[in-house]
């Protein structure tokens, strides 16, 4: 069922005049309706304006884009990094400048949209995956891609990407879509990008939205020096607008708030997992807050107990349903103890 709401959806909900508590979306860490982060994005709105559209190659440049597009490589530890309107544009600045005579394109399964040319599909498991990029080593020159998402349902992504040992690594170009890790996992929300390059493959390229974790409109990619010199020089880049500078601007001045709310987050968490009696009902990574199952009785059960969660098929009417409950740094204690009875009542 669709619900309409005119307003973000935070801890709560009103649907109809009627109060839910709210376990869904993609606010990590409720930073859109916090009052400081909303505090320094206005005044950044009035230094820099409520858009800004033209080209990152104009003569006349806002110079806070590379300083956050340094920071920004700093926290991952990648060699550079840039920026764009949005972490869909990103992945698909990627997918694209890489859909060559050079390459050959391989999607891991659960893979995004994002990243995804028209026509190929992502495999339905990593078997399957490890399967046809070995046969391709033996009919074809091409450097193969995998593709895949950092943050996965199944086994196989973030941290250890099991998913992937089994491949020829080094001679293969990973691309990883870190939308709903950067500025949630890793030390001070460094996201995934570390941890693939100890996979040593041929090379790590690592696209994302910056919505998710960080609460602002803008997606970034990150890699070599090399290779994002190359996705800038592309006429995807050149011609399309950026991020608001107002947006960025906030990035880079909404470090301590990001830090704060990481620490609320984290024990949502863990009190979360302590609290549940039958943790057999999810599938959850360690200290992530999504949690995932398959059961459509849980969704259906939560809703009549005034508790909407994320639960639609997604990405599109055909795909299979997405169920999943979200926990955010700004749900309170009590917040989760009825979340967790509930589920602890089935």
């Amino acid at each position: 069922m669709t619900y309409s709401v005119d307003a973000f959806p935070g801890r709560t909900i009103s649907v109809d005049g009627k109060s839910y508590l709210y376990f869904g979306g993609t606010s990590y860490l409720g930073l859109q309706t916090d009052a400081v982060f909303q505090d320094i994005y206005i005044k950044n709105l009035k230094n820099y304006g409520t858009n800004y559209g033209a080209s990152r190659k104009a003569n006349v440049q806002i110079s806070v884009f590379e300083e956050a597009e340094k920071y920004l490589a700093n926290l991952v530890g990648s060699e550079s990094c840039i920026t764009m309107s949005s972490g869909y544009l990103a992945g698909q600045l990627v997918a694209r400048s890489l859909n060559s005579d050079v390459y050959e394109l391989f999607y891991a399964p659960e893979s995004h949209s994002a990243v995804h040319i028209p026509g190929m599909e992502p495999y339905q498991s990593f078997d399957d995956l490890s399967t046809a990029i070995s046969s391709h080593f033996n009919k074809s020159k091409k450097v193969p891609v995998a593709f895949m998402d950092s943050i996965l349902v199944l086994e196989g992504g973030y941290p250890h990407f099991a998913g992937l040992r089994r491949l020829p690594l080094e001679k293969i170009i990973l691309v990883i879509d870190d939308s709903h890790g950067i500025g949630i996992v890793g030390e001070n929300g460094c996201g995934a990008y570390e941890r693939a390059k100890q996979l040593n493959a041929k090379e790590v390229i690592v696209c994302c939205s910056l919505g998710k974790g960080y609460g602002i409109q803008a997606g970034g990619i990150f890699g070599s020096k090399n290779r994002i010199e190359q996705f800038k020089n592309t006429d995807f880049f050149g011609g399309a607008s950026p991020a608001s500078p107002a947006a960025i601007a906030t990035l880079l001045n909404g470090k301590k708030v990001f830090e704060e709310k990481r620490k609320l987050l984290n024990q949502n968490i863990q009190w979360f997992v302590k609290s549940l009696k039958n943790p057999e009902l999810l599938n959850y990574l360690d200290n992530y807050p999504a949690f995932y199952f398959s059961n459509p009785k849980i969704a259906s059960f939560l809703e009549k107990n005034d508790v909407l969660i994320t639960n639609f098929n997604y990405p599109n009417e055909d795909s299979p349903l997405m169920s999943r409950i979200v926990l955010s740094a700004v749900h309170t204690r009590e917040d989760i103890t009825v979340l967790a009875e509930l589920l602890n009542a089935l």
